[in-house]
């Protein structure tokens, strides 16, 4: 309780504006809407790796940890709050050795399998599409299936897909059927393959989009049951497989490109630097390193943009988030790091840069959803507790489905560290669903509040009204012992004389209402 009423207390003092700079300049243009941004950018993602899936998420039926259909409750009903809405799975580089048949009937009867990407641990394969599905279903959200491309077949994909989506009686829908599920699944995404380059296949571009066409040919579903395709493109400053992926892949065979980008503090994989305890100028490597992301994005797109200019095809970046060194003492195949307010930071920077491109950037899923990278929540055994990430998530949701608003900022500072400097103020806006105007803004300076005056073009703005979320420290966590210290609270401001401006914190996100 500590952290909370400091921060209140701040925060009186911060709404009563500064005299001594001028406020940055915010105005949202309410008369000229742009793309909607789909809900699907605040995508998840759960692969088998660690314990994201087995013991964070899934405990089986038998468990004493209170579950639905083998899942924990506590852990459902937190996603829900995020109203998740898709979940990618089950891979990730563990999809590319995953061979489906291993995963459907009697759990007690499913071959153990050795996951060889991740920690070289048993897999039981208690987990597999019925479970898959049961996930999705009990969490309303829709499904993005990655398949095995690198060491299954097109017969084996092309099968798969058929088991969740045919309504015949063929004898795979009566398999399904006889495990369980008379319906059919509705597969609303279907990856082929997965990091093509890396571990999917150590692949050239021309090799895997002959390799695409080749397999998509044999995925077939019933038109009403056709997900929609997406091909496994490239990473960080890559965009040959942008290039040649949209180049020789026509639009009628693939709905969309996928791009991967972790933001590592050091910028160098064998080193990348701690989750926590660390300086100031890995504060701000990290959130310049993240910001990287709209010029990658960008140079995507353009190359995209060359062959598919009328924006059919979707750039979808579902791989993203922080990667640190692991935490001391832990699997180093669990990539498990503990989860701070930079990364809060992190996240929203991105949920602003991906609004921005929202025409072409339909979906991107973070890595991952539990115990595993920049994760919404960590668990032991039957504890568990959110982290920043998480409460970033949630203050966002009022922007999934909401059509983006044009943003102009002027007089935006710079934060700067040695060589190092980016913008102090990042900010976004959206006319949500509910039919208000919904404002993030993202302070990056750790030491100071930054004034930002606000108005929406040709009209008065009364007030904003929504949450903050910051804390004391840069590197401030959440843990089991103090699951709450670092989470949203009050942010309110009243216009003055016929003008807004509120003080945003330091190394603050805040999203309000405008009205």
């Amino acid at each position: 309780m500590k952290f909370i009423h400091t921060s209140i207390v701040a925060l009186s003092l911060a709404m009563a504006g500064s005299a001594f700079a001028a406020p940055v300049s915010v105005t949202i243009d309410v008369a000229k809407p742009g793309s909607v941004i789909n809900k699907n950018v605040y995508g998840q993602f759960a692969e088998h790796l660690g314990t994201g899936i087995y013991e964070g998420m899934w405990v089986g039926p038998e468990s004493s940890i209170p579950n639905t259909k083998g899942w924990r409750n506590d852990v459902l009903g937190a996603l829900k709050q995020l109203h998740v809405p898709l979940v990618r799975w089950p891979g990730g580089c563990f999809a590319d050795e995953y061979h489906w048949k291993d995963g459907i009937g009697a759990r007690a009867q499913r071959p153990t399998k050795v996951n060889t990407n991740w920690g070289g641990v048993e897999e039981s394969n208690a987990v597999g599409t019925h479970e898959f599905f049961d996930l999705a279903e009990l969490l309303g959200a829709q499904t993005y299936i990655n398949g095995n491309l690198g060491s299954g077949t097109p017969q084996e994909m092309s099968e798969w897909l058929e088991y969740m989506t045919s309504d015949s009686k063929s004898t795979l829908a009566e398999l399904r059927r006889k495990n369980g599920r008379a319906q059919p699944y509705k597969v609303d995404y279907f990856g082929i393959g997965n990091e093509a380059w890396g571990c999917g296949g150590n692949m050239r571009p021309q090799y895997y989009a002959d390799l695409y066409k080749h397999y998509h040919t044999f995925m077939k579903t019933p038109e009403s049951a056709r997900p929609k395709f997406i091909a496994s493109g490239g990473n960080d400053d890559d965009i040959s497989w942008s290039s040649t992926l949209s180049r020789e892949i026509k639009p009628n065979m693939m709905d969309a490109i996928s791009f991967h980008y972790y933001t590592v503090p050091t910028g160098v994989w064998e080193k990348k630097g701690a989750a926590t305890g660390f300086g100031e100028n890995e504060w701000i490597s990290t959130l310049s390193r993240t910001l990287r992301i709209d010029s990658l994005i960008k140079n995507n797109i353009a190359a995209i943009d060359k062959n598919d200019p009328s924006k059919k095809t979707g750039l979808y970046v579902d791989e993203w988030g922080t990667w640190y060194d692991v935490e001391p003492g832990t699997n180093t195949g669990f990539l498990f790091q503990q989860n701070s307010l930079r990364d809060a930071l992190v996240a929203a920077l991105n949920f602003n840069i991906f609004h921005a491109h929202a025409d072409r950037v339909r979906m991107t899923n973070i890595a991952q959803m539990v115990n595993v990278l920049q994760a919404m929540i960590i668990t032991d055994k039957d504890k568990y507790f959110l982290t920043p990430t998480y409460h970033a998530f949630e203050m966002y949701v009022p922007f999934q489905d909401a059509t983006s608003l044009p943003v102009a900022i002027s007089g935006n500072g710079k934060y700067s560290l040695g060589k190092v400097s980016i913008p102090e103020v990042s900010a976004s806006a959206a006319r949500a669903k509910d039919g208000k105007v919904y404002l993030s803004l993202v302070n990056t300076n750790p030491h100071k509040a930054v004034d930002v005056s606000v108005a929406l073009a040709g009209k008065q703005v009364a007030s904003v009204t929504g949450r903050v979320l910051t804390a004391g420290k840069m590197d401030a966590v959440n843990s089991f012992a103090q699951p709450q210290a670092v989470q949203p609270v009050a942010f309110n401001a009243k216009a003055q004389g016929g003008k807004l401006t509120v003080s945003v914190p330091a190394k603050a996100v805040v999203v309000v209402a405008v009205e």
